[in-house]
């Protein structure tokens, strides 16, 4: 294989890489809404990540954390896939749970996620999501590693939430700093 020389100017660098990190939007996926999908997928370009990760929960995982039923995980993918030929979205469709096929621990996850996918990460979350999230044991833990983007402002705060404020931000809202 031949090389062939490149020449550039004096004081030449290569363009920063604009897009970094990954949002990934940890859910059910039971009651997110199209417009719910597509406000994702704007916060993610806004924010110029390189890749959003939906990840649907297990409905063993969905049962054990948010105490209530949902439909099975390959109606709700099949949902999220049938969205994203629609709008031609780039998101990744995360498989992990399917590849499982039971309960998995948020940590384990969380784990996963990011050996995988390129840093920083940010989480997307509901704010019941966020909330549940801040009550586990491992919440700060995972609070200096990765970021929270809530989806909504919530009504009610979970203190270690309101203890972290300045790790998490609200979709749509300004950042601090802007």
């Amino acid at each position: 294989m031949r090389r062939t020389p490149v020449t550039v100017p004096y004081g030449y660098e290569p363009p920063a890489e604009q897009n970094k990190g990954t949002l990934i939007f940890y859910d059910a996926f039971e009651d997110i809404t199209v417009q719910g999908l597509l406000k994702a997928e704007k916060t993610a370009e806004e924010r110029a990540f390189s890749r959003l990760v939906l990840y649907p929960l297990h409905e063993e995982t969905a049962k054990r954390m948010l105490k209530a039923a949902v439909s099975a995980y390959y109606k709700r993918e099949r949902q999220l896939e049938s969205w994203k030929e629609e709008h031609r979205s780039s998101a990744v469709i995360e498989g992990f749970e399917a590849k499982r096929k039971k309960y998995t621990p948020m940590d384990t996850a969380l784990r996963h996620l990011t050996e995988k996918y390129p840093a920083p990460h940010f989480l997307y979350l509901t704010p019941d999501m966020a909330n549940l999230f801040a009550s586990y044991a491992s919440f700060k833990d995972w609070i200096v590693r990765l970021r929270l983007i809530l989806s909504e402002r919530p009504e009610r705060v979970h203190p270690l939430l309101e203890e972290y404020q300045n790790r998490w931000d609200v979709s749509g809202e300004p950042r601090a700093g802007e």
